[in-house]
């Protein structure tokens, strides 16, 4: 590929090179490659997306030419895999896990507890249902224990699902029965609230009825295929994604609730 292509694909994006560059290489192609991967911040989920597009660009290029088999992007694809995206047939890079709820885990105190679980989610899908299943109850539980944690709230260590679930929601005044100013006391988003509470206790119970795993089990759940797994996956991301996007909120109403009760001295 032309350097003035590699320029125009990079730019395409907004990129532009950085000036200091610390890097020595004979090839200039690479070299002006490695001048505008330096100035991405790959903690920005929207540069990291941008950045995408230009790997994409550059591998459906790769693609057209006459030298490509169909075993040409094996390694790339192994790279991408470890980083927890996916590359299909057509040279389009995809999330494992959503982008949304990775870029709400900046601001916690220790959110490995949340990322092991999203591991496992990309892990068991598509071709381990269960192990899925099994792993998106458990995402659901490590969120709320982090949400109480975050809020210095107690959580007791043989706290069932349920318990968490609601626990967290009020800690945060997103249960359908917290009384907040503005559109979160609606009944509109009660009543979204009151559903969103509901899936995410739906998704321990098709855990504890022998779906997922966790429990062994004398014989396979007959019929559990990958929909009923990425049901289950997604149910626990929106459940996941509201908890943490409230907590990360500078404006939430439980901060306006811990404002108004700190001690003056603080």
């Amino acid at each position: 590929m032309y350097v003035k292509a590699i320029d125009g694909l990079w730019q395409d994006q907004g990129f532009m090179p950085v000036s200091d560059l610390h890097y020595e290489d004979s090839s200039v192609r690479r070299t002006t490659f490695e001048s505008y991967a330096a100035g991405v911040d790959w903690t920005d989920v929207a540069q990291v997306e941008r950045s995408l597009r230009v790997f994409e660009s550059q591998l459906r290029w790769l693609a057209r030419q006459e030298w490509h088999r169909p075993n040409s992007f094996d390694e790339v694809r192994e790279l991408l895999d470890n980083d927890g995206f996916e590359l299909d047939e057509r040279c389009q890079i995809h999330w494992r896990r959503p982008p949304a709820l990775e870029e709400t885990l900046a601001g916690l105190t220790d959110p490995s507890g949340i990322r092991a679980e999203l591991e496992r989610i990309r892990r068991a899908l598509p071709d381990d249902p269960a192990g899925a299943i099994g792993a998106a109850k458990q995402l659901v539980e490590a969120t709320a224990k982090v949400v109480l944690t975050e809020r210095s709230m107690p959580v007791a260590a043989d706290a069932k699902v349920p318990e968490l679930v609601k626990a967290a929601q009020q800690a945060l005044h997103l249960h359908p029965s917290s009384t907040t100013a503005g559109p979160d006391s609606s009944e509109a988003v009660k009543k979204i609230l009151g559903g969103v509470s509901s899936i995410a206790v739906g998704v321990a119970e098709l855990r504890n009825r022998g779906y997922g795993s966790g429990h062994g089990q004398a014989s396979t759940p007959a019929g559990l295929r990958s929909r009923h797994a990425h049901l289950a996956v997604n149910a626990a991301i929106t459940w996941c994604h509201l908890l943490l996007d409230t907590l990360a909120d500078p404006t939430a109403p439980w901060r306006r609730e811990r404002t108004n009760t700190s001690s003056p001295l603080e």
